[in-house]
Protein backbone atom coordinates (compact mmCIF):
# COMPACT_ATOMS: atom_id res chain seq x y z
CA UNK A 1 0.00 0.00 0.00
CA UNK A 2 2.83 2.40 0.74
CA UNK A 3 3.86 2.46 -2.93
CA UNK A 4 0.31 3.24 -4.03
CA UNK A 5 0.12 6.08 -1.51
CA UNK A 6 3.53 7.33 -2.62
CA UNK A 7 2.55 7.40 -6.30
CA UNK A 8 -0.82 9.04 -5.63
CA UNK A 9 0.83 11.68 -3.44
CA UNK A 10 3.32 12.58 -6.17
CA UNK A 11 0.65 12.72 -8.87
CA UNK A 12 -1.89 14.84 -6.99
CA UNK A 13 0.69 17.11 -5.40
CA UNK A 14 2.30 17.61 -8.82
CA UNK A 15 -1.04 18.39 -10.46
CA UNK A 16 -2.00 20.98 -7.86
CA UNK A 17 1.49 22.49 -7.73
CA UNK A 18 1.62 22.84 -11.54
CA UNK A 19 -1.87 24.35 -11.60
CA UNK A 20 -1.00 26.78 -8.83
CA UNK A 21 2.24 27.85 -10.50
CA UNK A 22 0.42 28.47 -13.78
CA UNK A 23 -2.10 30.72 -12.06
CA UNK A 24 0.14 32.79 -9.78
CA UNK A 25 3.36 33.02 -11.79
CA UNK A 26 2.56 36.70 -12.40
CA UNK A 27 -0.31 39.15 -12.05
CA UNK A 28 -1.38 38.81 -15.68
CA UNK A 29 -1.73 35.03 -15.35
CA UNK A 30 -3.87 35.33 -12.23
CA UNK A 31 -6.03 38.02 -13.86
CA UNK A 32 -6.62 35.72 -16.84
CA UNK A 33 -7.63 32.92 -14.50
CA UNK A 34 -10.04 35.22 -12.65
CA UNK A 35 -11.57 36.31 -15.96
CA UNK A 36 -12.02 32.67 -17.00
CA UNK A 37 -13.80 31.97 -13.69
CA UNK A 38 -16.06 34.95 -14.37
CA UNK A 39 -16.93 33.72 -17.86
CA UNK A 40 -17.40 30.08 -16.91
CA UNK A 41 -19.45 30.72 -13.82
CA UNK A 42 -21.17 33.85 -15.14
CA UNK A 43 -20.39 35.49 -11.82
CA UNK A 44 -19.88 39.14 -10.90
CA UNK A 45 -16.28 40.28 -11.15
CA UNK A 46 -15.75 40.60 -7.39
CA UNK A 47 -17.23 37.19 -6.72
CA UNK A 48 -15.21 35.53 -9.48
CA UNK A 49 -11.99 37.05 -8.14
CA UNK A 50 -12.79 35.77 -4.64
CA UNK A 51 -13.43 32.32 -6.10
CA UNK A 52 -10.11 32.48 -7.96
CA UNK A 53 -8.29 33.34 -4.72
CA UNK A 54 -10.06 30.50 -2.90
CA UNK A 55 -9.10 28.02 -5.63
CA UNK A 56 -5.44 29.05 -5.50
CA UNK A 57 -5.44 28.85 -1.69
CA UNK A 58 -7.07 25.40 -1.79
CA UNK A 59 -4.49 24.11 -4.25
CA UNK A 60 -1.64 25.44 -2.11
CA UNK A 61 -3.15 23.82 0.99
CA UNK A 62 -3.54 20.48 -0.80
CA UNK A 63 0.13 20.52 -1.85
CA UNK A 64 1.24 21.31 1.71
CA UNK A 65 -0.95 18.59 3.24
CA UNK A 66 0.21 15.96 0.75
CA UNK A 67 3.86 16.86 1.31
CA UNK A 68 3.74 16.38 5.10
CA UNK A 69 3.46 12.72 6.12
CA UNK A 70 1.10 13.17 9.06
CA UNK A 71 -1.47 15.11 7.03
CA UNK A 72 -1.51 12.94 3.91
CA UNK A 73 -5.11 11.65 4.42
CA UNK A 74 -6.33 15.24 4.87
CA UNK A 75 -4.44 16.23 1.71
CA UNK A 76 -6.16 13.49 -0.29
CA UNK A 77 -9.55 14.50 1.10
CA UNK A 78 -9.02 18.16 0.21
CA UNK A 79 -7.77 17.22 -3.23
CA UNK A 80 -10.84 15.10 -3.95
CA UNK A 81 -13.15 17.90 -2.80
CA UNK A 82 -11.37 20.41 -5.04
CA UNK A 83 -11.52 18.11 -8.06
CA UNK A 84 -15.20 17.36 -7.56
CA UNK A 85 -15.87 21.08 -7.22
CA UNK A 86 -13.96 21.77 -10.44
CA UNK A 87 -15.93 19.01 -12.17
CA UNK A 88 -19.26 20.47 -11.04
CA UNK A 89 -18.19 23.90 -12.30
CA UNK A 90 -17.18 22.52 -15.70
CA UNK A 91 -20.45 20.59 -16.09
CA UNK A 92 -22.43 23.70 -15.19
CA UNK A 93 -20.48 25.76 -17.74
CA UNK A 94 -20.98 23.17 -20.48
CA UNK A 95 -24.72 23.00 -19.85
CA UNK A 96 -24.86 26.79 -20.07
CA UNK A 97 -23.13 26.64 -23.45
CA UNK A 98 -19.92 28.34 -22.33
CA UNK A 99 -16.97 27.99 -24.70
CA UNK A 100 -14.37 29.71 -22.51
CA UNK A 101 -10.91 28.13 -22.48
CA UNK A 102 -9.66 26.10 -19.55
CA UNK A 103 -7.14 28.00 -17.43
CA UNK A 104 -6.56 25.08 -15.09
CA UNK A 105 -2.82 25.09 -15.69
CA UNK A 106 -2.38 28.68 -16.81
CA UNK A 107 -2.49 29.93 -20.38
CA UNK A 108 -4.60 27.80 -22.72
CA UNK A 109 -6.75 28.32 -25.79
CA UNK A 110 -8.59 25.00 -25.56
CA UNK A 111 -12.26 25.31 -24.68
CA UNK A 112 -13.66 23.23 -21.87
CA UNK A 113 -15.18 19.93 -22.89
CA UNK A 114 -16.11 16.45 -21.68
CA UNK A 115 -12.44 15.46 -21.67
CA UNK A 116 -11.82 17.86 -18.78
CA UNK A 117 -14.68 16.30 -16.82
CA UNK A 118 -13.19 12.83 -17.35
CA UNK A 119 -9.73 14.08 -16.37
CA UNK A 120 -10.96 15.51 -13.07
CA UNK A 121 -13.00 12.43 -12.24
CA UNK A 122 -10.00 10.18 -12.87
CA UNK A 123 -7.84 12.37 -10.63
CA UNK A 124 -10.55 12.32 -7.97
CA UNK A 125 -10.55 8.52 -8.15
CA UNK A 126 -6.77 8.55 -7.73
CA UNK A 127 -7.18 10.75 -4.67
CA UNK A 128 -9.83 8.47 -3.27
CA UNK A 129 -7.67 5.38 -3.77
CA UNK A 130 -4.68 7.10 -2.20
CA UNK A 131 -6.72 8.31 0.74
CA UNK A 132 -8.22 4.88 1.37
CA UNK A 133 -4.77 3.27 1.21
CA UNK A 134 -3.37 5.91 3.55
CA UNK A 135 -6.08 5.20 6.12
CA UNK A 136 -5.66 1.43 6.00
CA UNK A 137 -1.87 1.25 5.92
CA UNK A 138 1.32 3.24 6.49
CA UNK A 139 1.02 6.63 4.84
CA UNK A 140 4.13 8.37 6.04
CA UNK A 141 7.81 7.93 5.41
CA UNK A 142 9.86 6.90 2.42
CA UNK A 143 9.08 3.51 0.81
CA UNK A 144 11.41 0.82 2.16
CA UNK A 145 12.78 -0.33 -1.21
CA UNK A 146 14.46 2.30 -3.45
CA UNK A 147 13.63 0.31 -6.58
CA UNK A 148 9.92 0.25 -5.79
CA UNK A 149 9.99 3.93 -4.89
CA UNK A 150 11.65 4.73 -8.22
CA UNK A 151 9.06 2.78 -10.21
CA UNK A 152 6.18 4.41 -8.36
CA UNK A 153 7.72 7.85 -8.73
CA UNK A 154 8.40 7.50 -12.46
CA UNK A 155 4.87 6.20 -13.08
CA UNK A 156 3.43 9.15 -11.20
CA UNK A 157 5.58 11.65 -13.13
CA UNK A 158 4.56 10.14 -16.48
CA UNK A 159 0.91 10.41 -15.48
CA UNK A 160 1.52 13.99 -14.36
CA UNK A 161 2.93 14.95 -17.77
CA UNK A 162 -0.06 13.37 -19.51
CA UNK A 163 -2.49 15.27 -17.29
CA UNK A 164 -0.75 18.63 -17.70
CA UNK A 165 -0.38 18.25 -21.49
CA UNK A 166 -3.86 16.82 -22.00
CA UNK A 167 -5.04 19.76 -24.11
CA UNK A 168 -2.10 19.34 -26.48
CA UNK A 169 -2.70 15.60 -26.77
CA UNK A 170 -6.40 15.99 -27.54
CA UNK A 171 -5.62 18.68 -30.13
CA UNK A 172 -3.07 16.34 -31.74
CA UNK A 173 -5.56 13.50 -32.18
CA UNK A 174 -8.64 15.62 -32.90
CA UNK A 175 -10.11 14.99 -36.35
CA UNK A 176 -10.28 17.99 -38.71
CA UNK A 177 -13.78 19.43 -39.22
CA UNK A 178 -15.73 18.04 -42.15
CA UNK A 179 -16.01 20.21 -45.25
CA UNK A 180 -19.50 21.59 -45.68
CA UNK A 181 -18.95 23.86 -48.69
CA UNK A 182 -20.16 23.11 -52.25
CA UNK A 183 -18.39 20.30 -54.04
CA UNK A 184 -16.36 21.53 -56.99
CA UNK A 185 -17.46 20.54 -60.46
CA UNK A 186 -15.56 20.26 -63.65
CA UNK A 187 -16.17 23.28 -65.92
CA UNK A 188 -18.64 22.63 -68.68
CA UNK A 189 -17.38 22.73 -72.28
CA UNK A 190 -18.91 25.65 -74.13
CA UNK A 191 -17.06 25.40 -77.45
CA UNK A 192 -18.78 24.46 -80.75
CA UNK A 193 -19.49 20.80 -81.23
CA UNK A 194 -17.82 19.38 -84.32
CA UNK A 195 -20.09 18.09 -87.12
CA UNK A 196 -19.44 15.87 -90.07
CA UNK A 197 -19.29 17.79 -93.41
CA UNK A 198 -22.53 17.73 -95.40
CA UNK A 199 -22.63 15.61 -98.58
CA UNK A 200 -23.20 17.67 -101.74
CA UNK A 201 -23.38 14.90 -104.31
CA UNK A 202 -26.45 13.44 -105.93
CA UNK A 203 -28.39 10.69 -104.23
CA UNK A 204 -26.90 8.18 -106.64
CA UNK A 205 -23.41 8.95 -105.59
CA UNK A 206 -22.33 10.64 -108.84
CA UNK A 207 -20.65 13.96 -109.26
CA UNK A 208 -22.81 17.02 -109.66
CA UNK A 209 -23.77 17.70 -113.20
CA UNK A 210 -22.85 14.22 -114.43
CA UNK A 211 -25.19 12.78 -117.04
Amino acid sequence: MIYLVFACRILLAGVFLTALAGKVRNKAAFDEFAVSVERLGRLPRRVSRAVAVAVAAGEAAAVALLAAGATVPAGFALGVLLLLGFTAGIVRALRAGSAAPCRCFGASVTSLGPVHVVRNLVLAAVGGAGGAAALTGPATGWPPHPGGAAVAGVAALVALVLVVRLDDLTALFRLPPARTGPVGRAPARRGPVGRAPARTGSPGGGEPGAS
